[in-house]
């Protein structure tokens, strides 16, 4: 144990709240972390001097006992200092000493686990939104403006539901701790505390504005920027876009949640974009050049070539979607899908039977003609 001045340790005043020697006390370990001063025997017992009266400043009652004792309130470990003929330990069964022991040692039996000090500084809760987008704006990136419900920190008190806006007073009821303890025969059964409702402060004038919440409803408006190439499912998160902290504590996080709309002519697999494109059986056959639109609306020339089969693909390489991060594109993959015509004229028939006479014996359908050669091999054997 140090025999330093454990304000003297943090640099703060012996009037400093919690806050402030939170706040010096991060500093300070930091700056004296055996990580960043590796070998530096030094730093490291500073270290763990600013540890150590980091813990009993941070307590309210172990930080009061050592405004009245000093380093004397801590000498004998568990009990306290001076008179007590059990060598340190504590008998009495009240706040502290041996019942303490034995609340502990019940609250594990029964699955508590460690005791909880008072929640006076609460977290914001998280949000989370859902948005849905196109597939063009996935393509470019968009930005939007959202509206939620949400929380704000009340103004007028800085969160702390006070007339003057000052953390509220220790509830004199549990001390600052949250939790009170009750004498139940032979154990001590402890609970959140009543007056303040866990928190371990009470306040005895409310702020008007929040009726002493600490914060006020209010839609909240946001803008969020969707990057190009973002992909379905997607989570974005905006650190302090959710819920207002009350009494100090920090705002939770939005989380967005992207969706993305089912486009009518393309669907998604990564990068790559896949569709369909109906051509009529001449365009098949002889050949010919179809438009279709791209996802950054440039229109594409797509050349079919003679002879062209149902379901061939044909890849546009960098036609494809944007890519998070990248400069890169992906590609676009075309299935072609050759038509059967329907209701045909008179004409239409007449030349579509002089074809087929006159195609039954050359190769201009190889396939046609590989499959039933396989039939006539299969009735030869």
């Amino acid at each position: 144990m140090t025999d330093r001045d454990y304000y003297e340790i943090l640099g703060v005043n012996k009037s400093a709240n919690g806050d402030e020697i939170k706040k010096s006390f991060r500093k300070l370990a930091m700056q004296y972390h055996p990580d960043r001063n590796p070998g530096d025997k030094e730093a490291e017992a500073k270290f763990k001097e600013i540890n150590e009266a980091y813990e009993v400043l941070k307590d309210e009652q172990k930080r009061a006992a050592y405004d009245r004792y000093g380093h004397q309130a801590f000498a004998n470990g568990m009990g306290g200092a001076g008179g007590n003929p059990f060598g340190g330990f504590d008998f009495n069964f009240g706040a502290g000493g041996f019942s303490d022991i034995f609340s502990q040692v019940f609250s594990d039996f029964m699955g508590g686990g460690q005791r909880r000090g008072s929640n006076y500084a609460q977290d914001g809760a998280d949000i989370r939104y859902n948005m849905e987008i196109t597939l063009e704006e996935a393509f470019l990136g968009v930005e939007k403006e959202i509206k939620i419900p949400s929380t704000q920190t009340c103004e007028k008190c800085h969160g702390h539901g006070t007339k003057d806006g000052k953390e509220a007073p220790i509830c004199q009821h549990c001390q600052g701790r949250g939790r009170v303890q009750m004498q139940k025969g032979f154990f001590v059964v402890e609970q959140t505390c009543p007056h303040c409702q866990g928190h371990g402060r009470k306040a005895t004038d409310v702020c008007p504005d929040c009726k002493g919440k600490g914060y006020l409803n209010q839609e909240k408006t946001l803008k969020v920027k969707i990057p190009f190439g973002v992909e379905d499912g997607t989570r974005m998160r905006i650190a302090g876009g959710g819920e207002a902290g009350i009494r100090g504590g920090e705002n939770g996080d939005l989380y967005v949640f992207i969706g993305i709309k089912e486009h009518p002519l393309y669907t998604r697999d990564g990068a790559n974009l896949y569709t369909r494109v109906p051509i009529s059986m001449c365009c098949a056959a002889l050949g010919g050049k179809v438009e279709i639109p791209a996802i950054d609306g440039e229109k594409l020339e797509l050349s079919i070539n003679a002879g062209s089969q149902n379901d061939q693909v044909v890849r546009l390489k960098n036609k494809g979607m944007t890519m998070m991060r990248s400069k890169g594109r992906g590609d676009l993959f075309v299935k072609i899908r050759v038509e059967i015509p329907v209701n045909l004229s008179a004409k239409q028939k007449e030349l579509l039977e002089e074809f087929r006479a006159i195609s039954k014996d050359d190769n201009c359908q190889p396939e046609s003609k590989s499959f039933f050669d396989k039939i006539k091999d299969l009735f030869v054997a």
